[in-house]
């Protein structure tokens, strides 16, 4: 069990469970905002666990039964045609920050609906606890388009719209009168995309990235934390980018957003194209290794980096066919990195660089102390 400052402690006790804490931290912030405040700008590392990752998704599951007062604003398909006026009726309207999502893919959990709320609302608190944006500058947004998850729609507590997402016209259309509505509401103002699908996420991205102050946390504020960590590994390891080979277990948003930006780095720093870098990034995915062989069955975003290399269907021949050095797990499945993988690591790499990136904890690859463990 964690052990907490004095401070913190207070606010904890009786709380026994994760959940306990993160619902005892929401009532904190309703009955007294300035020392919930506080105890989150002191006590970050403390109080972040239970605020968001990993206790969140646990939250973002439960979120139409927890009974909680939202924080945020929910804007859902009912408003079409009213969406500016929604954010006029803001309580703050010095806005700077928003995290907005569709709910459709929370963390490693899917379609969470409306309780992606949650997430948004976890995630704004960074930008107070890290970065010291007020409060009242920011807006976490939750867009209720409906859910595919049967067992919300069937749940009698479900606080969202009960209805399957729409998809194509009726869905773009919907996101367009959203961002056209922030343009003309706050122009300036950041928007960072949450926890989208992946058919939409890319899409989203790359057409409003020039359009409005906006970027995709999955697609690219992992790839920035993940390169850091790889440079911050190869400096202890003194190494070079261009030296490695890299393994993505998982071809998610995420994962392709880390390696674009791997790529980038690789071309920028160490004079390699753009097509040459791409090479030292490997992708798997659910089928296997990701390569050329298996062109005309990939979805769009993973075909920069079907390689023509030799197809191996599982991640233990795929490891000892290329022989990475780095292995990152951005694939959400509890246990891929087995102890036979990560010896397999060791046994071509003196100290393999592990990456078990999958949240919420429960869906990460391996532990830290598996890891350790195997490479030994």
């Amino acid at each position: 069990m964690a052990k907490h400052s004095e401070a913190v402690a207070g606010v904890f006790a009786g709380a026994e469970k994760d959940i306990d804490k993160y619902m005892a931290l929401r009532g904190l912030r309703v009955r007294d905002p300035d020392t919930y405040y506080r105890l989150l700008t002191k006590y970050t590392e403390e109080i972040l666990p239970y605020v968001y990752t990993p206790t969140v998704g646990e939250a973002c599951q439960k979120y139409s039964n927890l009974n909680v007062q939202t924080t945020g604003l929910y804007i859902s398909l009912n408003d079409r045609g009213r969406v500016l006026e929604k954010l006029r009726q803001w309580p703050h309207q010095d806005v700077t920050t928003i995290v907005a999502t569709d709910g459709e893919r929370i963390l490693g959990l899917g379609d969470l609906g409306a309780g992606g709320m949650g997430i948004s609302e976890g995630k704004i608190l960074l930008y107070t606890a890290a970065a010291g944006v007020a409060p009242t500058d920011c807006l976490p947004i939750c867009l209720d388009v409906g859910t595919n998850n049967e067992q919300l729609l069937s749940d009698p507590a479900y606080i969202g719209l009960r209805q399957r997402r729409p998809t194509g016209e009726a869905y773009f259309s919907f996101i367009e009168e959203f961002v056209a509505a922030l343009k003309q509401w706050q122009p300036h103002v950041l928007l960072q995309f949450e926890d989208f699908g992946n058919h939409t996420a890319f899409l989203l991205l790359q057409k409003y990235r020039n359009q409005v102050c906006c970027f995709n946390d999955d697609i690219q504020g992992t790839a920035a934390i993940t390169l850091s960590g790889i440079l911050a590994s190869l400096r202890l390891k003194r190494e070079s980018l261009a030296d490695q080979r890299i393994l993505f277990h998982g071809a998610g948003e995420a994962g392709v957003g880390c390696g674009e930006l791997i790529a980038l780095a690789l071309a920028s720093w160490h004079g390699l194209s753009l097509v040459e870098a791409r090479k030292r990034v490997l992708f798997m995915d659910s089928k296997g290794l990701v390569c050329k062989a298996r062109l005309g069955k990939l979805q769009d975003h993973k075909i920069t980096f079907a390689h023509d290399i030799a197809f191996a269907p599982d991640l233990l021949s795929v490891v000892r066919t290329h022989r990475p050095t780095v292995l990152i797990g951005v694939s959400t499945q509890a246990g891929a990195f087995s102890r036979e993988v990560i010896e397999a690591m060791a046994a071509h790499c003196d100290r393999p660089v592990i990456f078990p990136l999958s949240n919420p904890t429960s869906k990460s690859e391996c532990s830290y102390e598996e890891a350790f463990a195997g490479t030994r």
